[in-house]
């Protein structure tokens, strides 16, 4: 009976080498939630409607990727790398985005962890600042990218969620709410910080388990009657690069015989591929692939040994739509 208590503390965990830390772990991580509420509870309602909506936004917008089959599949109407390939043919930054391209596969599993890393972060209020100057950095990207030439400007959605995560980051710097405007390394800061990790990863699981195809989108890939261009506008033996349906870059072609179009997407990486009327080809800047137009575009030269893919057109009185 004597040696009791000193069994006790032994299970409890009262040496400081083991037991006491672990139990002191234990502690910060289940007592969190109430350090989340407290924040809430802490700022004004303004303040909280911002956080909220954009954490919620963000989640959503890596559970949308994640939860579509064909984001990361090569080929799909709604492929990462499709997407940026359109983006690149009209934005500033297009020659960035053609790099990205390359690598469009590590890019989008960045792109759909970040968003649900930032969202979670951001109605968990771990590291704040840092995943709201990640949101708005973010936000301008996707502005530079894709709706840097809407008219009026006020149209893109992405300008507005530029300035409310200016905002949201401004105001947490600016009052320093409980140190938020900097990362903390400690054991608290690591563990929280693993974990908006692991909940981006296990929602990106989630996601892919509820996979379905974009239906939306092919349907409006296949969009009848699509106006491209004017049938005078493309001389016979000419050429015109064009914004399909479903938002990808692809090339026209006009003969005596008729119009058709391709895909100006690389099926070697999804680099854009432009027409060399030298070497009557459609030529890929990034690895040299070449196309023959005039013969189904079939490889001329690798890397790749997969065609360009087809784009429906047709001419509809004096228009070449796409059909």
């Amino acid at each position: 009976m004597a040696e009791q208590p000193a069994v006790n503390r032994q299970v409890l965990g009262s040496n400081p080498s083991q037991g006491a830390g672990i139990s002191q772990t234990s502690i910060r991580i289940f007592s969190y939630p109430h350090t989340m509420i407290k924040s809430f509870k802490s700022q004004s309602v303004s303040f909280r409607i911002l956080r909220i909506w954009l954490g919620v936004t963000w989640i959503y917008a890596g559970w949308v990727k994640a939860s579509d089959s064909g984001f990361l599949k090569q080929g799909s109407p709604t492929y990462i790398g499709t997407q940026l390939a359109a983006y690149a043919s009209q934005s500033p930054i297009g020659s960035v985005l053609n790099h990205f391209v390359e690598h469009a596969f590590v890019v989008g599993i960045i792109v759909m962890l970040s968003e649900f890393a930032i969202g979670i972060a951001t109605l968990t209020y771990v590291a704040p600042t840092t995943a709201a100057f990640g949101g708005m950095t973010m936000s301008i990207g996707l502005w530079l990218s894709s709706s840097f030439h809407s008219t009026p400007y006020f149209l893109a959605s992405d300008t507005a969620y530029a300035v409310l995560w200016a905002a949201y980051f401004f105001s947490i710097a600016k009052t320093k709410q409980r140190g938020s405007a900097e990362v903390n390394l400690d054991r608290r800061g690591v563990l929280r910080g693993t974990a908006v990790a692991v909940g981006a990863i296990l929602a990106s699981v989630a996601g892919k388990s509820f996979a379905t195809n974009a239906a939306p989108m092919k349907s409006a890939a296949n969009k009848v009657g699509k106006k491209i261009v004017k049938l005078s506008a493309v001389k016979v033996g000419g050429s015109k690069k064009f914004i399909a349906a479903n938002g990808a870059p692809a090339v026209l072609f006009r003969t005596k015989n008729g119009v058709f179009a391709y895909s100006a997407i690389c099926t070697h990486q999804g680099c854009t591929v432009d027409y060399s009327s030298q070497n009557k080809a459609l030529i890929c800047p990034c690895h040299g692939a070449m196309y023959d137009p005039f013969a189904n575009a079939k490889v001329l030269s690798g890397p790749t040994n997969r065609p360009l893919g087809k784009v429906k057109v047709s001419i509809s009185g004096d228009w070449i739509v796409q059909a």
